[in-house]
């Protein structure tokens, strides 16, 4: 059944009572395009220290950068997001100069552009061109290529928009799991954590899904939020890949006609129970699990742009309380924030001096460990705190809101619990890449997202204050 958009005076759910339910949501000028990425085989991927390759040998999934455009009225300045199935920035100037490219071609405020990461672990790096490394023309052309491909989406969704609904409803899924796992075989009394499936915890497996349809009824698009590393495919594999992204893409749009968007969620220590292999079958069984989620998900959604109204009982052999559909008008507010907070480093070595560790290392993997720390160096610079952006969006009733790290999933729980009854998105890996944010009491365990982040104690409570005072500040305009 197709619901037209209720006109101002049909509307009968305003605003949500005790005798009314509906989904939040937005009501405005979308615009979705898509464009494919694939890079070419023989390209340099390596992403694993493990890793006894460089260059990537076939493909099993396209890559693709999906961008849905959103404004209040069609004269008006969108918000931009921009999905990209794509690993991580290895540095903050790689990100810039993308960034920059994008905004040269299109006109936009830095608050409005989200450049969002699927965080494929089986896509070439994001990173400076070494000539060194095998493979490293093809992704010079691959990167030089990218930003050109982004901006004709832009330009295309922006161009195309069209009166549309977005509305949120909520549901979860099992594919995440915690993956801090203590090693049974280390010191019990200062174990070593391993990253990989720890089964006596579980995971936040919140997911929350958006639905876009035109003014005609008809779907135009999903947005997926979930937190899950995509990291089903690992050191063996040898194929580009958007990893378990891609087959929920694919079980989403045979369903429902429209392109699917995919927004990760604050996911530092949740991953899928069985990962690392080079078995392709698996990603696509994670993929497929998420996309059936995500469906079944829309499938418990009202009409679009309807809302349940308790019109009365009926007497019966109970008494009966009816429910009935009726027309609801969402709020066409929008606004974009991006205000930063500083955050303490810890006190690593220079950039110079983890490149002369890195010459002088004959281990394969510690080599790689020690490339990725001097890139992060090199980008952070050699101070004791760094100023970083985070980026809050309120669209309609429902609000938006990530960085460029990889945060723990109690920074999504907790702002929840701060702004109960809304849509609340939050995403890692938006508009770069730096490192994690586990919480502050991880810093006494020997867990990876501890030593690898540059990021000191305390850090992640910092950005769960700046988001929750950013929010607020949203909310009160």
């Amino acid at each position: 059944m197709k619901i037209p958009f209720p006109r101002a005076d049909q509307v009968a759910c305003a605003m949500p009572s005790p005798s009314n339910f509906q989904h939040a949501g937005f009501q405005g000028m979308m615009g979705i395009s898509r464009r494919e990425i694939t890079p070419p085989a023989g390209i340099y991927a390596r992403n694993w220290g493990a890793a006894e390759h460089d260059t990537a040998e076939t493909i099993h999934r396209p890559l693709w950068v999906s961008v849905l455009t959103l404004a209040d009225s069609a004269d008006s300045l969108p918000l931009i997001l921009i999905d990209a199935d794509l690993g991580w920035w290895r540095t903050p100037q790689v990100f810039e100069a993308f960034r920059q490219s994008i905004r040269n071609a299109i006109d936009i405020p830095v608050e409005r552009l989200i450049v969002a990461l699927s965080h494929t672990h089986a896509g070439p790096p994001l990173m400076e061109i070494d000539p060194e490394l095998p493979g490293s023309d093809r992704l010079r052309s691959w990167m030089d290529a990218l930003p050109g491909l982004v901006s004709a989406a832009v330009r295309e969704a922006w161009t195309n928009a069209h009166p549309s609904l977005l509305e949120w409803h909520s549901g979860s899924c099992g594919l995440a799991s915690l993956r801090d796992f203590a090693d049974p075989f280390s010191d019990s009394r200062l174990p070593r954590y391993l990253c990989g499936f720890n089964p006596e915890q579980r995971a936040d497996q919140t997911l929350w899904v958006g639905r876009i349809t035109g003014i005609d009824g008809q779907m135009r698009g999903t947005l997926v939020n979930y937190a899950c590393h995509p990291t089903t495919l690992a050191w063996q594999n040898k194929a580009i890949s958007p990893d378990y992204v891609g087959a929920m893409r694919e079980t989403i749009q045979q369903a429902t006609g429209a392109p699917a968007f995919f927004l990760l969620g604050a996911c530092g220590e949740l991953a899928p129970r069985y990962q690392y292999t080079a078995d392709l079958e698996v990603a696509d069984a994670h993929g497929r699990e998420l996309g059936y989620a995500a469906l079944s998900v829309l499938s418990g959604m009202e009409l679009a742009g309807t809302c349940l109204r308790f019109t009365g009982t009926m007497e019966s052999g109970a008494p009966l309380a009816v429910w009935t559909r009726e027309p609801v008008l969402h709020s066409k507010s929008l606004s974009a924030a991006s205000p930063r907070v500083v955050l303490p480093l810890k006190d690593w070595p220079s950039a110079e001096d983890l490149e002369r560790q890195r010459v002088a290392c004959m281990d394969r993997a510690l080599a790689e460990r020690l490339r990725r720390k001097r890139d992060i160096r090199r980008g952070l610079g050699d101070g004791h705190e760094f100023s970083l952006p985070l980026t809050v969006w309120k669209i309609g009733s429902a609000i938006l809101v990530g960085s460029c790290c990889e945060a723990y999933s109690i920074l999504q729980q907790e702002l929840r619990r701060r702004f109960p009854g809304m849509p609340l998105i939050c995403m890692n890996l938006i508009n770069g890449s730096l490192g994690y944010l586990p919480p502050a009491d991880h810093y006494d365990l020997d867990i990876y997202p501890v030593w690898q982040t540059p990021f000191d104690r305390g850090s992640l409570e910092r950005l769960l204050e700046a988001m929750t005072r950013a929010i607020r500040e949203l909310l009160e305009k």
